[in-house]
């Protein structure tokens, strides 16, 4: 069975398991004190341009965003997210298990926009009874977004604008940033994001590490007692030097950009096959995740031999599948997909 289901099935680039391997038994402080990371956090605040961020490291996403966001919101705060966000869909109430509420907003393409969460805001502070509802205070985007779409810099600086209006935080989950950076159509970086957000992380688990996500704050409100949060929510590792290395060796010589550039080509030269086959698809995404529009007789002949995730079943006996490269994906079972896409819809 080939899987094209996620991002995160193979382990880690053989780079970082030999220097896994070289340091195995240096004797290094714990929780993130080292020299790994160390020169990991420089590495990150040399990328983005800010030399005054802190940056933290966690091992995975959900961890990443819960802390996050408990450090953030106080008791009667809520977090403004799409309602396709994976804090609202795919975190098992991690967010409101903390106290929290996820305020999910509709949207077609997996982005909020600036007008809606606007309206949303003056709503709500302009009602008489506002006291007895949850108050928003963050706005939680993805880039990309779980649908694989990307936030442009005009939408972004929308957004940061009715965040400094209504006085909200800005934060950016970036599980798949690399895939957002190595896009054709991207015209973000690194430094313009962390300019514009209050605080990011820089995802490891799916772009190329064995685990690990580089959590950056930008806003100097959110630097003070940060890591008793960290603590508090077990998200401070004992082997903390696990996650610096990865990633010192991951940004050090350009080897993140080239592995999620890897992943982008094989998605989009399956989305161009697909195109000249005639499917369509469920939302335009020029990253890793292409969601074809199948019939459910094709899902059912290509299921024999490809792993595949149901996202939506439409009318009309038709399916959204969800196909995902990585960092990993051979060439050549990109090529042996797209000739089966060929023979099933033929």
């Amino acid at each position: 069975m080939i899987r094209f289901g996620s991002d995160y099935q193979e382990g880690a680039h053989p780079r970082i398991l030999q220097r896994l391997m070289e340091t195995n038994l240096v004797q290094s402080p714990g929780y993130g004190e080292d020299d790994f990371c160390a020169e990991a956090r420089r590495i990150i605040r040399e990328k983005c341009a800010a030399p005054k961020a802190d940056v933290h490291f966690l091992v995975g996403g959900t961890q990443t965003n819960r802390t996050f966001l408990a450090a953030a919101l106080r008791p009667h705060q809520g977090v403004i997210a799409a309602d396709s966000g994976h804090i609202a869909v795919h975190e098992t109430g991690a967010i409101e298990a903390c106290g929290h509420k996820v305020i999910a907003l509709p949207s077609a393409n997996g982005k909020l926009a600036a007008g809606q969460v606007s309206e949303y805001c003056r709503r709500h502070f302009t009602d008489d009874s506002r006291e007895h509802m949850v108050m928003p205070r963050v706005v939680y985007i993805s880039n990309p977004t779980e649908l694989g779409t990307l936030y442009t810099r005009g939408e972004l600086n929308a957004l940061r604008g009715v965040c400094d209006h209504w006085n909200l935080l800005l934060y950016m989950d970036g599980a798949r940033l690399g895939c957002g950076l190595a896009s054709p159509e991207n015209d973000l970086d690194l430094p313009f994001i962390a300019a514009t957000c209050d605080a990011f992380y820089i995802g490891g688990t799916k772009q190329g590490a064995l685990f690990g996500e580089a959590l950056v704050l930008c806003s100097d409100a959110l630097k003070p007692d940060f890591r008793y949060i960290i603590k508090q929510k077990g998200g401070m590792l004992a082997k903390g030097w696990l996650l610096g290395l990865q990633f010192s060796e991951l940004l050090r010589d350009g080897l993140y950009e080239e592995l999620s550039v890897h992943a982008v080509r094989q998605a989009l030269r399956i989305r161009r096959a697909l195109r000249e086959m005639g499917a369509s698809f469920l939302v335009d995404s020029p990253t890793n995740q292409q969601f074809p529009i199948l019939t459910d007789g094709q899902v059912r002949r290509l299921s024999a031999k490809y792993a595949f995730s149901d996202i939506q079943p439409l009318d009309g006996g038709r399916t959204a599948i969800r196909i995902v490269t990585s960092w990993a994906t051979r060439p050549e079972d990109v090529d042996q997909l797209i000739a089966d896409l060929r023979e099933a819809l033929a």
